[in-house]
């Protein structure tokens, strides 16, 4: 393999922060696993891109792997070099999509999927940009600001 295809397949991530109309957002607690980038940690569930997968298709294909939830038409939040002291460096692309309130939700990933609210993020355990850019996400669905902490 040369070195752009293998450039590819590691260096790029797509997340999907799935949205209730009350402002709360589906977060996986990630597992415990030496090695493994923000361990014990909730994040909106996603992962790595496949050769030549867009990265809608590729938040869409790990969002449905890892929950069992078929997101809809994702909107593109934000993309960005996530730069985590001691870890690679990869492109992170993240999208929003609101819950249809209709589908299932199963934990294929992770130790546990749960809705948290932005109001109680703060008793969780997820990486400070993380939550700023969830803020953003409540903006772009125009949800009511009264969900926004200004940490």
């Amino acid at each position: 393999m040369n070195f752009l295809k293998e450039k590819n397949l590691i260096d790029r991530v797509g997340a999907v922060f799935l949205l209730r109309r009350d402002g709360a957002a589906l977060l996986q607690l990630r597992d415990d696993k030496p090695g493994l980038r923000h361990a014990r940690q909730w994040v909106p569930p996603g992962g790595h891109a496949e050769l030549g997968e867009g990265m809608e298709e590729c938040a869409k294909r790990e969002f449905l792997e890892e929950t069992d939830y078929s997101c809809g038409d994702l909107h593109c939040l934000i993309e960005f070099e996530d730069l985590v002291p001691g870890w690679p460096v990869y492109t992170l692309t993240i999208f929003w999509v609101f819950y249809d309130g209709i589908q299932g939700i199963i934990c294929n990933e992770g130790q546990e999927l749960r809705f948290v609210s932005r109001n109680e993020a703060n008793q969780y355990s997820i990486p400070d940009y993380l939550l700023k850019i969830w803020d953003l996400a409540l903006i772009q669905a125009n949800l009511k600001r009264e969900f926004i902490i200004n940490d």
